[in-house]
Parts: structure tokens; sequence; C-alpha cells
């Protein structure tokens, strides 16, 4: 294996790892599940990881919280959603914050509203509770974007993308 690959797996590992560790540990309780910012994190390895290995990242984060949190009817929602919030963003060039993923966060957010919506009003058979838990949908997508954003600058102006240079 050579020493690029090497920093992608390990690059992603730790992102995998964040992404669990900020949706299982760092959340609020709500009505139907809970509220976390773990989808900033998810949103920053798009932004840094080819698409590939940012969809494990999320993907897998996601899943491993909602399994070992006591979530998991809201794994198989998470795998889908992430993976495809994933490819809103782009790990092109050489900054994290961009117009591209900027504008990135209105699908995502609008993804993650609709799809958890959809899944809850499917397994549940009720499309009227599920409305409780868009206002957590949102507030989760608020502060995941407050996060994505403030760190992709603070990694930006560090110059963080050049310097590990895994695209």
């Amino acid at each position: 294996m050579n020493d690029h690959k090497l920093k992608t797996l390990t690059i992603t590992g730790i992102l995998t790892a964040l992404i669990f560790v900020f949706t299982a540990y760092i959340h609020i309780p709500s009505f139907n599940g809970y509220v976390h910012i773990g989808d900033g994190l998810l949103y920053l390895a798009a932004a840094l990881l080819p698409t590939p290995y940012a969809i494990f990242a999320g993907s897998v984060g996601a899943v491993l919280a909602d399994c070992l949190t006591g979530y998991a009817i809201w794994a198989p929602a998470s795998f889908v959603i992430k993976l495809l919030t994933v490819l809103f963003f782009t790990a092109k060039g050489n900054r994290i914050i961009g117009k591209h993923n900027l504008l990135a966060l209105i699908p995502a957010a609008l993804l993650c509203l609709g799809g958890y919506y959809l899944y809850e009003g499917l397994i549940f058979g009720n499309f009227i509770s599920p409305l409780y838990g868009l206002f957590g949908n949102l507030m989760q997508a608020v502060f995941s974007s407050i996060l994505f954003t403030a760190a992709g600058a603070a990694f930006d102006k560090a110059g963080i993308k050049s310097r590990l240079s895994i695209i």
C-alpha cells in the first residue's frame, strides 16, 4: 500500500470515528430520536475525501451511532440519507468552503428533513407524528451547517486541505 492510500484510509477512519462520536454522544434526545451535529463532520468528510471514502465515513459513522445508542430502527434511513448527502458536496479544489459546498448545505438539509420524515411515516404508517421531528431535524441541519462552515473556514485558513493532499 502506498503512502497516499494509507493517508486517505487513515483520514477516513478518523472522520468515521468523529462522525460516530459527534452523532452518538454529542446529541440532544428528541421526540422521535435525537438531534446531533455529526452531520457537520459528514459535510467536512465530503469536502475533504474522495467520494467513496466520504460515503463510507458518513454512512458507517451514522449507522454505528444509531445501532450503538438504541436507535437501530433509524439505521437503514441513516445509511441511505447520509450516502446521498455526501453526493451534494465536492472535494475538488483547494478549499473546503466555497460556493458549491455552501450551496450544498441547502439540499443536504432538505434531504435530512424529507428523508427522515418519509422514513418515519412509512415505518409507523402515520404521516402526522413525523411532523414533530421536523423541527429537530431542521435544528440538526442548521447546527451541523454552522459546525461545517466554522471548521471548514478554520481548516482553509490553516491550509489543511493542501497539506493533506489526499485528492
